[in-house]
C-alpha cells in the first residue's frame, strides 16, 4: 500500500525542548525535517539552511506575497515561515514530515492542512521549564520574563492538538511520539482502501 506521508507537527513554549526531541527523533527515524525560514539572527552554532534559513524581512515579505509558504508566523518581533513546495514534494513521495514550528504557525497549518498529526510537547513542570529557558543564557530578564509570560499562553493551546507529550527525558518523549506515529499509520481512514482494492484486483 502506497500511502501519502504523514505531516508530523510539533510545538510547544520555548524551552520545553521540542529542538531536542526533534533531532532525536531524526536519528531514530526516516522523517524529513522541514527547515523554516526566518528573520531572527542566528543564535550561537545555528547553520544558515541547517537550522534555519536566515532571511531579511524584505526577502520574507516577498515570500509571502508570492504564496511560497505552508504557514507563517509573527513571533517575538521575528517572521517564522515553512517553505511550501518542498514538504507537499516530500509527502507526496510517501515519507514522513516533521514541522518543528510555533503554535501560531502550527495552528495555521491546521487550518489549511487538518489531516496533519499534532503534538504539543510540555515540560515536565513549569519550574523546569524556567530553568530551561534561564540556562540558555542568552536572555536577559527582561526577555526571560517574556518568554516565561508568552508560554503560560502558549501551553493554553493544549486543547487545539491531537497529542500531548511530557517532556521529562528525551528518550521517553521520543518513544511516546514514535508510538503515536505507528498508531495513526494504521488507522484505517488513513489506507484509503488501499487493502480492499488489492484484494478485490487479486480475485
Amino acid at each position: 500500500m502506497n500511502c501519502r506521508g504523514q505531516l508530523i507537527v510539533i510545538s510547544g513554549p520555548s524551552g520545553a525542548g521540542k529542538g531536542t526531541v526533534c533531532s532525536a527523533l531524526l536519528e531514530k527515524n526516516d522523517f524529513w525535517i522541514s527547515v523554516s525560514a526566518t528573520t531572527r539572527s542566528p543564535r550561537n552554532a545555528e547553520i544558515n539552511g541547517i537550522d534555519y534559513f536566515f532571511i531579511s524581512k524584505d526577502e520574507f515579505k516577498e515570500k509571502i506575497t508570492s504564496k511560497d509558504f505552508l504557514e507563517y508566523a509573527e513571533v517575538y518581533g521575528n517572521y517564522y515561515g515553512t517553505p511550501k513546495s518542498e514538504v507537499l514534494k516530500v509527502l507526496d513521495s510517501g515519507q514522513d514530515v516533521i514541522l518543528e514550528i510555533d503554535i501560531q504557525g502550527a495552528l495555521n497549518v491546521k487550518m489549511a492542512y487538518p489531516s496533519g498529526l499534532f503534538i504539543f510537547i510540555l515540560p515536565p513542570s513549569m519550574e523546569e521549564l524556567r530553568n530551561r529557558i534561564t540556562n540558555r543564557g542568552s536572555e536577559t530578564p527582561e526577555s526571560l520574563m517574556t518568554r516565561f509570560t508568552s508560554a503560560h499562553k502558549e501551553i493554553s493551546f493544549v486543547s487545539k492538538y491531537d497529542y500531548a507529550v511530557v517532556n521529562d527525558t528525551v528518550d521517553n518523549a521520543c518513544n511516546k511520539i514514535q508510538s503515536i506515529v505507528i498508531a495513526e499509520r494504521c488507522r484505517v481512514d488513513r489506507m484509503n482502501g488501499d487493502f480492499l482494492k488489492e484484494e478485490i484486483s487479486n480475485e
